[in-house]
């Protein structure tokens, strides 16, 4: 998924925004300031909502699933490509591209190399990033 940058020149320099992440928001004298300062504002947001969510939740049975969500053209849900959890299995999780039908079985990793990236895309019929 790509987000959408907003940076607009100001009197004292330059203010930006995430159009997508209510409260990413930033300002830098210059526009490779700001463009640093948002970066860390939406790593910042995420954390945030990631903590507020741990404590809310917090003894309480839920269900925690990674959401691939792979969008195309201007980046809107209901023009993109949607790809979702289908079930876990003992060493992987499969997603699904229902308008495919297309599947891929994920390895569970922390982090996804490019090739791994890649093969995914390809199993889901996706554009690669």
């Amino acid at each position: 998924m790509n987000l959408s940058a907003v940076f607009m020149k100001v009197p004292e320099g330059y203010i930006g925004f995430v159009e997508e992440l209510p409260g990413a928001n930033t300002q830098g004298e210059t526009l490779e300031e700001a463009r640093a300062n948002l970066n860390e504002a939406v790593a910042m947001v995420l954390d945030a909502n990631r903590a507020l969510s741990a404590q809310s939740l917090e003894g309480a049975e839920v269900i925690r699933e990674t959401l691939i969500l792979h969008a195309a053209g201007n980046g809107s849900i209901r023009s993109g490509i949607w790809c979702g959890f289908l079930r876990q299995e003992s060493n992987h999780t499969v997603y699904v591209n229902r308008k495919a039908r297309r599947s891929s079985a994920v390895p569970r990793h922390r982090e996804v190399n490019d090739f791994l990236a890649r093969k995914i895309c390809d199993d889901l019929l996706v554009p690669r990033p």
